[in-house]
């Protein structure tokens, strides 16, 4: 490209442009050594006036990637230039080039990603009209414009792109746009995917998560009603790691109380226990969450767990003396149905379960 066209695309001096153009009109066409287009620099530059100038000159500046594989519509919105990148969506359709419109870059992200990604929404909209099957598009890190606009909380978005056939919804790592919106908490954007597309919720992530698991993880209680609303039977959904093994597991493991009583109350019978014998109320007392153990031992259903042994034949009780927390100590002795006179697997008995606990019962005052 020649220096001076380099120097009025990136100023957007288009009088310069078109002196240049009058003497040679194919020096538009020349690029930089990274493949740009003058209409390339103009745009990412946001030059309006210029592109629409040097687009009367020569149309087919639209169709040329450079070595990004960047049309000027994809440079346009990168640069942060979402009405430039209107009008250049614009001139696009007006020429029927569904080619350039769908048109992806290294990444294979297309100019709807980059939209969405770039926090452009209305342009994103415009995008979803303008060219439905963008919606199709997964990139290279596996993500669907729906999985980013649900990581974004973009909501309107998300409605659109449900509304378009065969959007897709894939996520990095195995997620899809169920995962983020109970990551985020969306109760909207879960409850119009559960009424669409409700066999997301039980697909698996890479580390074997379902939205599910997602949104008890992170102590999302509305979005986590609104799995149990629709199926009631996706609080019994499993993982292969202990403390997320089920969902009443994950709960008594962050000491979640929201979580657990929502849970328990779709799911009176949600698993509790493992096969090596350890119960939700032993996760709780090893984590130290004492209001979780009192809602535990409220629970009718659930105050059973009191007496039953892990696989070392230690009870719940056996694990408070040990971590030496006289609270739930406490909680667990306010129950006449509890046990203190059972042994574990080598014989010892609750009491025995501070003689290697002296130093953190120092620190501590077992009156209360």
């Amino acid at each position: 490209m020649d220096r001076r066209l380099l120097e009025a695309a990136t100023s957007g001096d288009s009088k310069s442009m078109k002196d240049m153009a009058s003497q040679d009109a194919s020096i538009l066409l020349r690029t930089t050594p990274q493949g740009s287009t003058c209409l390339h620099i103009s745009s990412t530059h946001g030059h309006e006036g210029f592109c629409q100038d040097v687009l009367v000159l020569n149309q087919t500046l639209l169709t040329k990637v450079n070595s990004d594989r960047e049309t000027p519509l994809i440079a346009a919105v990168m640069g942060g230039h979402a009405s430039l990148a209107s009008v250049l969506l614009g001139r696009c359709c007006m020429l029927g080039l569904s080619e350039v419109i769908l048109q992806t870059d290294n990444d294979r992200c297309n100019a709807l990603h980059h939209a969405i990604n770039y926090n452009h929404k209305d342009l994103a909209m415009e995008l979803i009209i303008a060219k439905p099957s963008l919606s199709h598009g997964v990139n290279k890190y596996g993500e669907s414009p729906m999985f980013m606009a649900a990581m974004r909380d973009f909501t309107d978005i998300v409605e659109k792109l449900l509304d378009t056939h065969d959007s897709a919804h894939e996520g990095t790592y195995g997620h899809n746009a169920l995962h983020a919106a109970a990551r985020n908490g969306n109760a909207v954007i879960a409850k119009t995917i559960m009424a669409t597309r409700p066999l997301l919720a039980t697909e698996k992530s890479n580390d074997s998560k379902t939205p599910v698991h997602i949104a008890v993880i992170m102590d999302k209680i509305e979005v986590l009603r609104i799995f149990l609303e629709h199926d009631w039977s996706l609080g019994h959904v499993t993982h292969k790691e202990e403390y997320v093994s089920s969902l009443l597991f994950t709960a008594a493991c962050r000491g979640n109380v929201g979580i657990a009583r929502e849970l328990l109350k779709h799911c009176p019978d949600a698993p509790y226990r493992l096969e090596s014998g350890k119960t939700c109320l032993h996760v709780a007392v090893e984590g130290g969450h004492t209001e979780f153990v009192q809602f535990l031992l409220k629970e009718p259903q659930l105050q059973k767990l009191v007496n039953m042994r892990d696989g070392n034949g230690k009870t719940a009780l056996h694990h408070a003396v040990n971590r030496c927390n006289p609270k739930i100590v406490a909680a667990l002795l306010s129950r006449k149905e509890t046990n203190f006179t059972i042994y574990d697997n080598h014989g010892e008995s609750v009491i025995w379960q501070l003689r290697n606990a002296t130093d953190h019962a120092k620190t501590l005052n077992w009156v209360s």
